[in-house]
């Protein structure tokens, strides 16, 4: 199952010719479960140029499986030694954001589908990240 990053719904709904836009709409061609987490909903939501867009958008997103944490503190406190990880290995994360959505894949056993560098980083530094 997937998780697909905020990343990844930006240049999807831009309808921008990316690698992870392609396999976006493989996964949604093929009727392949996905998810997304609430930061995911509220990125998106974020980036609505209109108040019919944000509507269009919170009508669809709203729809769609959400992926929680597991642990209303303990699950925070593992996305905070995610960026205290790769600071250590002088990794740069520019959204702590991004460790939490991190966090919530590897909870839950997904394959993160993204266009971040952020998450290609952080995966040098965190081996039970998986990434597509």
């Amino acid at each position: 199952m997937y998780l697909v990053d905020t990343s990844v719904w930006i240049d999807y709904l831009h309808e921008n010719d990316t690698a992870a836009v392609s396999a976006f709409e493989k996964i949604l061609d093929q009727d392949i479960a996905f998810g997304i987490t609430g930061l995911i909903y509220q990125e998106v939501l974020q980036g609505a140029n209109s108040i019919q867009d944000f509507e269009m958008l919170e009508n669809y997103l709203g729809t769609q499986r959400f992926f929680h944490a597991h642990d209303p503190v303990q699950t925070y406190r593992e996305a905070a030694m995610m960026y205290f990880r790769c600071r250590k290995k002088s990794i740069t994360i520019r959204s702590t954001n991004d460790c939490l959505i991190a966090r919530i894949a590897i909870e839950h056993d997904l394959l993160l589908l993204h266009s971040d560098q952020d998450f290609t980083h952080m995966a040098e530094a965190i081996p039970e990240l998986t990434l597509v």
